[in-house]
């Protein structure tokens, strides 16, 4: 099992916050802990540790990408926990 970090960039979250809610919510059994911070200009930012098997964690972070106006960018660990 290892443990990342998603990054994600929601460009406008009031067109794309349900959709990415509803794909964190379908993979809650991997996110230990989510944190975000609207900015001014209509942009938000968040970040989500998770754990699991690599194809679980790239499985979230490419429906996430997926998401019109959202970028992602995922780092996991290299130790196994």
């Amino acid at each position: 099992m290892k443990i990342g970090v998603i990054s994600a960039i929601l460009e406008d979250p009031n067109k794309c916050n349900a959709e990415f809610n509803e794909v964190v919510a379908s993979f809650r059994g991997s996110i230990k802990g989510r944190m975000g911070i609207p900015l001014e200009n209509e942009i938000s930012i968040i970040s989500i540790v998770v754990t699991g098997d690599l194809n679980e964690i790239n499985s979230l972070t490419g429906k996430l990408g997926n998401i019109k106006g959202v970028t992602v960018k995922t780092a996991i660990s290299k130790k196994e926990l």
